[in-house]
């Protein structure tokens, strides 16, 4: 089984919903991986020092995504590639896909414009 990267509004609807099936499989076999990007988006919010001091340790028991500068060299040619495809994305969000593919792992997503992204690279959701 590979491993997974849970985008930002995975987690959101995650944590409103109490769990969600996937990932909590996922988190078992240690198969979720975060990114600093997604942890920095996810303590962003308006939270209580308890919610964050609990959401910091949760997040920091999860393997992170290496991101060195080559990762980032990536990230600008993933960006660069979608435009010559017609697909302007955001940094962070180029930066989320490209963790998923440098992992040769799915991505879990609420989030369209990562439809839109697999649509023109070899990105693998998971639904």
């Amino acid at each position: 089984m590979s491993g997974i990267v849970v985008d930002t509004s995975s987690w959101i609807e995650y944590f409103n919903q109490g769990g969600h099936a996937i990932i909590d499989e996922a988190l078992v076999e240690g198969r979720v991986y975060v990114s600093g990007v997604i942890a920095a988006e996810l303590t962003s919010g308006k939270l209580t020092t308890r919610h964050r001091s609990a959401l910091e340790s949760f997040l920091g028991d999860l393997p992170l995504v290496q991101d060195d500068l080559q990762h980032w060299f990536r990230v600008g040619q993933l960006r660069a590639t979608l435009l010559t495809k017609g697909l302007t994305v955001s940094t962070p969000d180029a930066h989320v896909a490209q963790c998923a593919l440098d992992l040769q792992a799915e991505l879990l997503t609420e989030d369209a414009v990562f439809t839109k992204i697999a649509r023109k690279v070899s990105l693998q959701l998971l639904s």
